[in-house]
């Protein structure tokens, strides 16, 4: 067993990515070439007005969780991933998704992997409510290393006085957690090298350590949860203030919400995570890495006012608890198993 596997140890250096990612990532200047008026930059989106509405545009990919797929010959339900990934990403803003498309780069498409795709693509925007309508595949066998990278685009639509603008979060509102299926498709690389034999950790695709319950590589691939439909029945009945997908970052995303309401910091003490989050981290993963990686538990969360948050877990069914709250002053603090972190950027 490593001692203090990081992500960074399996090839995911945070701060590098982030310095490169701020220097990429300044698009303003192209703002004023949309047609219909100035976008709107928002902490997770930014939405831009089409007619009366306006509009959201996400993307994303499954990353190196198909590399899982591949070891336990199992393709069935990453397309649910990759359409969860973009779905859930739109409805951060309030934008309800409304058409979906998908690229797949293989090594070597066939009739039999392509179909299995299929099937989890369909699933996925069934789950959304939402149609998948286009997209493209392409051999590319000298640039993969992989068999296949999969990612989705979505584009959603909301109306102005609906966008979740992660605006007026006072002290004392709470944070909705709703349960995740466990890892999902973010942190996969620490998960790998932590976990399975062929990226240097200490089981088998198809062990089964105590505690997860079944194979691992089935754990491990289990389709991230899509929250389309209840989070937006939520913000329809109620005022959310700020909704996060807690991907990547995990609860340090939390942070992108103190530049639209200064002065707030956030606690979390709530967390049941599934196994498998607690056999990586007796792999030699700090608890700290964990929440700075892993969903630990909670896969999307809503913030909003003390006195709403029994109704909107009503509302929400099953799976959902109040796992945080706003604080006045900066920072992110979890507690966990008797211990007090603070998560550092």
């Amino acid at each position: 067993m490593q001692v203090s596997l990081s992500y960074a140890d399996a090839g995911v250096n945070r701060q590098e990515r982030d310095t490169a990612k701020k220097a990429f990532s300044s698009f303003e200047g192209s703002y004023g070439l949309s047609k219909y008026g100035k976008p709107l930059k928002l902490p997770f989106n930014t939405v831009y007005p089409v007619g009366e509405k306006y509009n959201v545009k996400t993307c994303d990919g499954v990353g190196t969780k198909v590399l899982i797929a591949e070891l336990a010959g199992k393709h069935d339900t990453i397309g649910i991933d990759a359409v969860a990934m973009v779905v859930n990403d739109a409805i951060r803003c309030g934008a309800e998704p409304i058409a979906v498309t998908d690229i797949i780069d293989a090594r070597k498409s066939t009739p039999e992997l392509l179909g299995e795709l299929q099937k989890g693509l369909e699933a996925g925007v069934e789950m959304a409510g939402c149609p998948l309508v286009g997209g493209e595949t392409a051999d590319v066998p000298e640039l993969m290393s992989a068999p296949y990278h999969i990612n989705c685009d979505c584009v959603g639509e909301v109306d102005r006085k609906s966008i979740v603008s992660g605006r007026g979060i006072s002290a004392g509102d709470v944070v909705v957690g709703m349960r995740s299926s466990g890892l999902h498709s973010n942190g996969i690389s620490l998960a790998r090298k932590a976990l399975f034999k062929e990226w240097g950790g200490s089981y088998g695709a198809f062990d089964q350590p105590d505690g997860i319950g079944g194979e691992l590589a089935m754990e491990a691939l289990k389709p991230t949860e899509i929250y389309v439909k209840p989070a937006l029945r939520a913000m329809a009945e109620y005022n959310v203030k700020a909704a996060v997908h807690i991907t990547g970052d995990a609860y340090l995303k939390f942070g992108k919400l103190f530049g639209y309401s200064p002065g707030i910091g956030f606690e979390f003490d709530n967390f049941h995570p599934q196994g498998i989050f607690k056999l990586i981290q007796r792999q030699g993963v700090s608890w700290e890495e964990m929440f700075k990686t892993f969903n630990m538990g909670w896969g999307f969360a809503l913030v909003v006012a003390k006195e709403d948050a029994d109704g909107i877990i009503q509302l929400l069914g099953g799976g959902a608890e109040v796992i945080g709250h706003a604080i006045k002053g900066s920072g992110i603090t979890i507690s966990y198993e008797g211990k007090k972190m603070g998560l550092s950027f």
